[in-house]
């Protein structure tokens, strides 16, 4: 997630109201992975391409560069994307990785109203290539990144949630096996070899799956979701609705292409938030998310499972 500067705690609950926002997030540049294996050194290449095109406040180039520092030690060849999506720009993609893109009005300005990322041409190009064999990664934050993927999401069936989600009474948000919040699936303990049992969010969103979708992360415990007018701004005003039951992550096949789809950006990279002297860790640097790197692993290795 893009994470405050500051936090305050509400008096009605554990949701936090921020400001100066995202002023200091930045990616951890001392992050170092811990994968040794590099499964995707011998044998054909494999190359995933990270969007770069659509405003993206993830990208390779920034707070996702340690996200792409487990890739590349494990193989797999990470390169930008820099191009509108079409059947020529994908054709060099073996993975698709979209990471919080953004519509070019919402850039400096998170607040109501938020804009389609992408164009009718380009929806059409990526369904089509991931009909075809392709594999898309897709992962929307909360406000405002929902709603600039939310056109494409729901080609795929999903359906997307334009706010803020929080586990009531809870400030992390951690999706564990014992209490069916992380489900046993091809990317968690379905792995015999690299099982995870445990993973950890940070805010995002929730969504919903269509019946095919193979579900892995969900809100098993009372949910929120926050839907203010204005990026951060919540109060005891704030619309909300029962996220309870909504999903964080899932994984699709379509057609002979595959399709992972997660409400939540911080827990696949290592990012650091300074306040003055403070410094805090939030994502695969965090200790608290010690499976998340071998999570991410396992996501792109059913990705290309098919490839």
């Amino acid at each position: 997630m893009p994470y405050c500067v500051r936090w305050m705690p509400l008096l009605f609950g554990s949701i936090f109201l921020a400001f100066n926002v995202h002023a200091s997030q930045r990616a951890d540049d001392n992050f170092t992975p811990q994968t040794s294996i590099c499964t995707y050194c011998k044998g054909r290449e494999i190359t995933v391409s990270v969007d770069a095109a659509h405003h993206n406040f993830h990208t390779i180039d920034n707070r996702y560069a340690p996200f792409a520092k487990v890739l590349s030690a494990d193989g797999l060849v990470v390169k930008p994307n820099h191009q509108k999506f079409s059947q020529r720009s994908l054709k060099s993609a073996d993975i698709l990785v979209i990471a919080n893109a953004l519509h070019k009005n919402n850039v400096a300005n998170w607040d109501r109203p938020h804009y389609p990322a992408f164009s009718q041409a380009e929806l059409n190009a990526v369904y089509e290539w991931v009909f075809k064999g392709g594999a898309l990664f897709l992962i929307a934050d909360h406000m405002p990144f929902p709603a600039a993927s939310a056109e494409l999401a729901s080609l795929f069936g999903f359906g997307f949630f334009n706010g803020y989600v929080e586990v009531t009474g809870h400030s992390e948000q951690f999706f564990s096996l014992s209490d069916n919040s992380l489900m046993p699936t091809p990317v968690t303990t379905q792995r015999k070899d690299y099982p995870v049992t445990q993973v950890q969010g940070f805010l995002g969103q929730g969504f919903t799956i269509p019946p095919e979708a193979i579900p892995v992360m969900q809100f098993v415990s009372p949910a929120i979701s926050w839907m203010p007018q204005k990026s951060w701004n919540i109060n005891d005003k704030t619309p909300f609705f029962n996220a309870t039951g909504l999903y964080q992550g899932a994984l699709l096949q379509v057609g002979e292409g595959r399709v992972a789809v997660f409400g939540e950006a911080g827990m696949f990279t290592a990012q650091i938030v300074e306040d003055k002297d403070e410094v805090w860790k939030f994502g695969l640097n965090a200790a608290s998310a010690s499976q998340n790197e071998q999570f991410l692993l396992n996501i792109m290795s059913w990705l290309a499972e098919k490839l």
